[in-house]
């Protein structure tokens, strides 16, 4: 659902303009939208794990 609750337009869709669209993914980018579950340790990095 876009975050302006218009309707969505066809060129842009699910949202309703191309700044609404970039509205929602600089939310994400910041960190504004979080996916519910367990805090992960600061010092461990799943990258560097590997050797």
């Amino acid at each position: 659902m876009p975050v302006c609750r218009k309707k969505p337009s066809a060129e842009h869709a699910p949202f309703c303009s191309r700044g609404c669209k970039d509205r929602d993914l600089l939310r994400w980018l910041d960190e504004g939208y979080r996916i519910p579950g367990p805090k992960a340790d600061a010092g461990v990095d799943s990258e560097d794990s590997g050797g």
